[in-house]
C-alpha cells in the first residue's frame, strides 16, 4: 500500500471540540454499536479502539461489561476530550495519545480492535492496518468502518443527510 500525501496531524482544539460536538448527535449509534460488539466478547477482553476522538464508543462498551478498553488517537485535544467524558460517565477506559502507524503495545495483545470513520484520513494506512495486525491475538478480530472507494455520490448523501446536520456542518 502506497502512502497517502497528506502528512497533517489530528484535529485539534476548536475543530476537535467541533467534531465532538457533532459527533455526539450519533450517540444512539454508538451504542447501538456497543451492544452488537460486547455480544461477541468475552469478559475481561482487551479491546482496542483506534481513533476513538470523543471516546463514545470505547465508553458505551465499557458500561456493558467487564472490558479492558483502550483508545489510542493521534489528537491530544481529543484524549483530553474522551478521558473527560468517560470521568464524566463514571467508566474506566484507557485513553492513550499515539500513532496508528506505530503503536505502542506489545505484539497480540488485543482480543478485539475497532477503527470507524478514521481508516480513510490515516497518513500511512499499510503501516496502520500492519500494526492492528500486530497488536491482535492470533484468532482476535478487527472491525474497521469506513467510506468505501466505490461508495456511490448517492449513497454518501443519504447517509449525511441521515445525520441531520446544520447549515455549517
Amino acid at each position: 500500500m502506497s502512502n497517502k500525501p497528506y502528512k497533517g496531524l489530528g484535529m485539534e482544539g476548536t475543530v476537535a471540540k467541533w467534531y465532538a460536538g457533532l459527533t455526539k448527535k450519533s450517540l444512539e449509534d454508538f451504542k447501538a454499536l456497543a451492544r452488537r460488539t460486547a455480544e461477541q466478547l468475552p469478559p475481561r477482553s482487551r479491546v482496542l479502539e483506534i481513533a476513538p476522538g470523543p471516546g463514545y464508543f470505547a465508553i458505551e462498551l465499557a458500561k456493558l461489561g467487564d472490558y479492558r478498553i483502550t483508545g489510542l488517537d493521534i489528537s491530544e485535544t481529543f484524549v483530553d476530550i474522551a478521558r473527560a467524558n468517560a470521568l464524566e460517565a463514571n467508566m474506566r477506559v484507557d485513553f492513550r495519545q499515539g500513532n496508528a502507524s506505530a503503536m505502542r503495545f506489545p505484539d497480540s495483545r488485543f482480543d478485539f480492535i475497532l477503527c470507524r470513520a478514521a481508516f480513510k484520513n490515516f497518513s500511512q494506512p499499510g503501516e496502520a492496518l500492519a500494526e492492528m495486525h500486530r497488536v491482535l491475538k492470533p484468532g482476535g478480530r478487527a472491525l474497521i468502518i469506513d467510506l468505501r472507494r466505490d461508495a456511490s455520490n448517492q449513497s454518501v448523501q443519504q447517509a449525511v443527510a441521515a445525520m441531520n446536520p446544520g447549515t455549517v456542518n
